[in-house]
């Protein structure tokens, strides 16, 4: 499988730790930078071009997921979440690693770089890398519907429950 690699300065260190990770681990990982520590340089032009990379080897049906890293892991998740194709999420636990995955369908992790130790991210990635989407129903349903809103601008429907004690269903019947 490949893996996409973007971050800033505060997640090159974890960058090049997991270059060397996951080529031991049977992994294809691509570098989109940064290459050299600049504490002033710009998250967005690396995390776009990761994402960019996850997108194109989608379309193209190759095998390939994503890792983002920064300080805290936000501004990077919100840049490839502006990649069309890409659902990137936030990872700060196992558990929210394999949730992103299971639940989300995501294919591209943030991670942040100053929040966790080098061996905590790496194990959130090693978790993120191998946990497969669940498939269930509700879950493919939710994604269909963030689908067709981020291509038509299309709202989904409320639910019945939306309506409860509001001022279209005083009654809450």
């Amino acid at each position: 499988m490949r893996v996409h690699l973007g971050s800033d300065h505060a997640g090159l260190e974890l960058k090049d730790h997991l270059m060397t990770w996951l080529v031991d681990h049977g992994y294809e990982p691509v570098d989109h930078g940064p290459f050299v520590h600049d504490a002033v340089d710009d998250y967005p032009v690396f995390c776009l071009r990761a994402g960019e990379g996850v997108a194109g080897d989608r379309a193209e049906g190759l095998d390939s997921l994503g890792v983002v890293i920064g300080g805290s892991g936000n501004g990077e998740q919100i840049a490839a979440n502006k990649v069309e194709g890409v659902r990137c999420a936030l990872a700060w636990s196992e558990e929210t690693a394999v949730l992103a995955r299971e639940h989300n369908d995501a294919n591209v992790v943030s991670v942040g770089g100053r929040m966790h130790t080098v061996e905590d991210m790496t194990r959130f990635i090693e978790v993120f890398l191998t946990t497969p989407f669940s498939n269930d129903e509700r879950h493919v349903r939710r994604i269909a519907q963030i689908a067709r809103y981020d291509q038509s601008k299309e709202m989904p429907p409320l639910p019945e429950s939306a309506f409860q004690g509001t001022a279209e269903d005083p009654a809450g019947a």
